[in-house]
């Protein structure tokens, strides 16, 4: 890989940092400013997300292709667009019979007791929604969120023109953070500060 590519590969974020700076903008400072990791792979919940890479095709057998309308897809796939400056991969990119197309996403964790996507697995559909919008140049109007643990359940998750709108909107607040180099204010739920990695260093 070239060293041009590799700077590209570098400057572009990941559905994961989009999600930790709407969590607490200071990710985005210590992690793309400060450029101090965070570990992440000691972490429990990313653990437990890893998990389900391996257990895809054994879970895989609930997944009703023809009630939503497949036609074709394919499995992690690498999403990368140095013009949006993301970069992914999703569990898989699908092809609906009306000509759209729309990402899928699978999730080790139990559905939500009200029936409804986590908004955080709703922001990351989008993300990938958006990527597949542009790598592809097709219409992607709605994406996919498939709980596997316990009762198995698929969800539909609807994604409209304002959804893409407010997604670069948050990359260019990130971006801006990256630039100007300054510290910006702590989420103002103190909650967030629990289970941060930054705790300690965060002033």
């Amino acid at each position: 890989m070239s060293n041009t590519m590799n700077s590209q590969i570098e400057s572009m974020l990941t559905p994961t940092e989009v999600l930790e700076h709407l969590w607490c903008p200071r990710f985005t400072w210590f992690m793309n400013v400060q450029n101090i990791p965070q570990h992440e792979e000691r972490r429990y919940k990313v653990l437990k997300g890893k998990e389900i890479h391996h257990r895809r095709e054994i879970e895989n057998k609930f997944y009703f292709r023809r009630k939503i309308g497949v036609v074709n897809k394919q499995n992690n796939v690498y999403l990368g667009s140095p013009k949006l400056r993301l970069r992914g991969i999703v569990d898989e990119v699908l092809w609906l019979k009306d000509g759209t197309m729309a990402p899928l996403d699978y999730k080790y964790t139990l559905a939500s007791e009200h029936d409804v996507v986590f908004k955080t697995h709703q922001i990351q559909i989008r993300i990938y929604a958006l990527l597949i919008r542009e790598i592809y140049n097709r219409e992607v109007n709605k994406g996919f969120v498939a709980y596997i643990r316990g009762h198995q359940k698929l969800y539909e998750v609807p994604v409209l023109a304002e959804d893409f709108k407010e997604i670069e909107k948050i990359l260019d607040e990130i971006f801006m953070i990256v630039k100007s180099g300054q510290i910006p204010r702590r989420a103002p739920n103190r909650n967030h500060c629990i289970d941060c990695c930054y705790r300690n260093i965060c002033v």
